[in-house]
Parts: C-alpha cells; structure tokens; sequence
C-alpha cells in the first residue's frame, strides 16, 4: 500500500476493519471502489448509511430487524412457547440456517465475563424473565457458546429460571469444546437443537 495514493491507503486501511477483510483483500476492493462508476459507488455509500441508519435491535427478542418487533417475533406460524437463547443478534442467523428451529429468540447481548467487566446485570437477563409473564413460554433453549463463558452464562440462567417450572435446556453435541455458534455450520446446529439436553 505503500505506493497508493493516500486516499486510497486510507480506505484500504478503514476497509481492514471490517471482519474477514485482509491488507490485500481491502487493496484490491479500494482500487475497485475508486475505478467504479460514481453512481454505483454513491449507490454502495447510501446503502451503507441506509443500513446503519434503519437497522436497530428488536424490543421484544433483542434481534437486527429494521421494524420493531422484528419478523420473527412477528409471525404468528412460529412456536411461542419456545424460546432460544443466545449471545449476539448474528447468532439468530446461524440458528436460522439449520432450518431446525421454529419457535422465537431472545438475545443476551454477550455472556458472562467477570474479568472483562460483564455482570449478569449487563445482560438481557432481566428482560428474558420479564417476557415469561407475558408469553406463553414452557420452554428456553440455551443455544450458547461451550466456551467457559458460555457455559458460567448458561448455568447462572438456569438457575435463575429454575423457580419458575419452565423447561431448560441446553444444546447437545455437534458444538466442539471452546466454539461459538457463528462458526457452526447449519448440519451442526440442527444436530445440536434436536439433541438438546435439558438443565437441572
């Protein structure tokens, strides 16, 4: 990059912020960008701006949705009575792929990490039990990473909701030791909901 034009590094440089984009992936995606026609790049801008302006989180489930609530929550097909839960709206994505799961989510907004600051009170942990009062959920499905994290969130979940009769469970095997869900494929996820163990 040595050899570009400032601006061009410096878009370059911005572009290997982004996840999976390396040096030279972001080199050649500037000297696209700045090659390309004006309108297609003022088109790529507005969709940019567009994106991060309309796309919020859902107020009931915690998902990226650019209506609240968002489809999901909205669409009565789906089994109310069972809800997944996981780490991060991206999350939603990976379950949704396996083509397994037919009920809603709720998103915790990250897991349990005294050494990086995060309590349970930083978690949507609170608005899960408050959606038990105003849905008819049996279910919870603690779809988290087998990190250590993962499973101190897991556990502390289950424990919390254990007073309240509602069946816990966690997903099986297909997840290896230490993974997250967004690097699971979808023949792994299915695996992993229908294998479900439930939590005591």
């Amino acid at each position: 990059m040595a050899h570009l034009p400032e601006s061009i590094s410096a878009l370059a440089a911005a572009l290997t912020r982004l996840p999976g984009i390396g040096p030279r992936s972001a080199e050649r995606i500037s000297l696209h960008i700045v090659q390309a026609d004006t309108s297609a790049v003022k088109f790529l801008a507005e969709a940019l701006l567009r994106a991060r302006e309309s796309v919020h989180l859902c107020s009931v489930c915690g998902a990226l949705t650019d209506a609240s609530p968002c489809r999901i929550c909205s669409d009565t097909t789906r089994e109310s009575a069972l809800v997944c839960v996981v780490e991060k709206p991206v999350d939603i994505l990976s379950v949704e792929k396996s083509g397994t799961f037919r009920g809603k989510y709720h998103v915790l907004g990250g897991k349990i990490s005294p050494l990086n600051g995060v309590q349970p009170g930083d978690l949507r942990i609170a608005d899960l039990e408050r959606r038990l009062s105003s849905e008819p959920i049996r279910e919870i499905i603690l779809a988290l990473g087998t990190d250590v994290e993962g499973d101190a969130t897991a556990f502390y979940i289950a424990k919390t909701l254990a007073k309240t009769g509602l069946r816990i469970s966690r997903i099986a095997h297909g997840l290896p030791a230490g993974s997250a869900l967004e690097g699971a494929d979808e023949l792994t996820l299915s695996h992993a909901l229908e294998g479900r163990r439930e939590m005591k």
